[in-house]
């Protein structure tokens, strides 16, 4: 699966949680939770995972905040059970403007179609 988005609009941001790994690098996670208007299970929680990407999310991302999310999925088995990630790599403000097409007035003066 690649180059999955969502929009929603941002519910909560969770506490940043901090750690070491064995190698002794220092790591952040960021977890938030968007609500994306479905009917049904309409709220999914994401992950941020690096100091630079959480970062960059607290400094340009508040609650209410409409935004479009691109993630990657990934599961993993551990004592006969699956466990499941939404792993975000991309958040985006959600754009409001309407892309509409132009019409440019002499182009379709000049056209022979009949319609």
């Amino acid at each position: 699966m690649s180059d999955l988005k969502i929009k929603g609009k941002i519910v909560k941001i969770l506490e940043v949680e901090k750690g070491t790994s064995k190698a002794g690098k220092e790591w952040q996670k960021q977890n938030f939770v968007i609500d994306t208007g479905s009917q049904y299970n309409p709220e999914v929680c994401f992950s941020l995972f690096g100091t630079e990407k959480v970062e960059n999310f607290n400094k340009y991302n508040k609650v209410g905040q409409e935004v479009e999310v691109s993630f990657n999925v990934s599961s993993r088995e551990f004592n006969g059970k699956y466990y499941h990630n939404l792993d975000a790599w991309k958040v985006f403000k959600a754009s409001e403007e309407k892309v509409s097409p132009e019409l440019n007035n002499s182009d379709t003066e000049n056209d022979d179609l009949p319609f």
